[in-house]
């Protein structure tokens, strides 16, 4: 078949590779020429193990082409970001406005009998708003365009490898949308594929996330707890599990991502006097943040009078989890920029990020010769073997567990 991929960010890239590699002739669409020229000479712009490989080679033999513009296609899959958006409001709003221009940018090129999916994580009653704007700018109705709801559930650093592997939930405007979803997806995922109605699906990716965000916010809590009672966190986590019913997540310095932290919102914004739990979690992952932050400071101005300056702080770790460049959403990036702002002596180092907006960024080895304070946000595999011995250091991550 062939399919327009409409966003070729961390989803939608290794999507539209895999389904050229798959046999399908996909065209890759974003408005980041950037973007376009990279793939176009077969390299990435993201760091996910074997997307390079895979990009290369559908590149090369033309089954993958980058462009600005979709093309007549059999097949729209939109994966385009839903960032939230700020209104000064207690529960900030889902911002929909790329899915919005997503689907007006096909309907110049849309047709009759064509499979429209989304995967952008939304909130309910997307797919029915995709249709309305379908409806309005084509005529075609839901009986005319098969529109379906399909989430995304890939963890960064695995993403080819669960994209194939995962099961996925498919939900249709009608029964026949939800079958042609489902056929479609049988073409690349070994995974099962459960279908259902849109907004079932629409649901299942927020309560998803949502129910993460809850666990990690206890996981945090008793994090905060321990630190209060003087119990070494990563200790009482491993004790407590051997419990056949006990499965307490490590705790971190925040939640960030994509998905988790921003997912619940959804949810809550949509309604905000039935999801009390999903936004008590939301604001302890955010206190977890800011308490990291109010750690750091207590230990360098105790340092300053110590060592009668101030210290040099390397702040390891800037993306939201493990050995990924993904910076959005990610506690350990504000925790770092925030310190900044307080005017202490600030470090950053991350071996998977190459360049930050207005953030001098340090090598490995700058940082462990000259730092005299080690602040571990994020448990990138490259951090496992300092050699914590001679400098004051402060675990966010729980790396100096492993």
């Amino acid at each position: 078949m062939k399919c327009s991929v409409i966003g070729l960010g961390y989803i939608g890239l290794p999507t539209a590779a895999l389904l050229a590699s798959k046999g399908h002739k996909v065209i890759g669409v974003d408005i980041n020429k950037e973007v376009i020229s990279t793939i176009s000479d077969g390299k990435i712009h993201i760091i996910e193990k074997g997307l390079e490989k895979l990009v290369f080679e559908t590149i090369k033999d033309g089954s993958f082409k980058a462009k600005s513009n979709p093309e007549t296609s059999d097949v729209f899959l939109i994966a385009v970001p839903t960032p939230i958006k700020n209104n000064g409001e207690e529960i900030p709003m889902p911002n929909i406005s790329y899915v919005l221009a997503a689907v007006e940018s096909i309907c110049n090129v849309i047709k009759k009998g064509d499979l429209v999916l989304i995967e952008s994580t939304s909130p309910v009653g997307i797919t029915e708003k995709v249709a309305e704007i379908i409806k309005n700018l084509t005529g075609l109705d839901k009986d005319a365009v098969n529109i379906a709801y399909c989430p995304e559930r890939v963890i960064p650093g695995a993403t080819l490898k669960e994209l194939v592997q995962n099961d996925r939930v498919v939900g249709g405007l009608t029964i026949k949308a939800t079958q042609k979803a489902s056929s479609f997806y049988s073409s690349f995922c070994q995974g099962k594929i459960l279908e259902t109605n849109s907004r079932t699906a629409e649901l299942v990716k927020l309560t998803e996330n949502a129910f993460r965000d809850v666990n990690l916010a206890f996981a945090n809590e008793i994090s905060m707890v321990c630190d209060q009672l003087d119990v070494e966190v990563s200790n009482l986590v491993k004790l407590a599990n051997h419990h056949p019913r006990v499965n307490i997540l490590n705790p971190g310095c925040g939640v960030g991502g994509h998905c988790i932290a921003v997912d619940p919102l959804f949810i809550a914004h949509s309604l905000p006097k039935s999801t009390e739990l999903i936004q008590k979690a939301r604001k302890i992952n955010t206190k977890k943040t800011q308490w990291v932050i109010e750690k750091v400071v207590e230990i360098a101005n105790k340092m300053k009078l110590d060592l009668g300056y101030d210290p040099k702080i390397a702040c390891l770790g800037l993306t939201y989890k493990p050995n990924v460049d993904d910076l959005r959403e990610s506690p350990a990036l504000f925790i770092t920029k925030e310190l900044i702002k307080l005017n202490f002596n600030i470090l950053p180092c991350d071996p998977n990020v190459k360049k930050v907006e207005n953030l001098v960024l340090y090598s490995l080895e700058k940082v462990i010769k000259e730092s005299d304070f080690l602040v571990f946000l994020t448990a990138h595999k490259e951090f496992l073997n300092i050699n914590c011995l001679n400098y004051k250091y402060f675990d966010a991550c729980g790396i100096t567990s492993f």
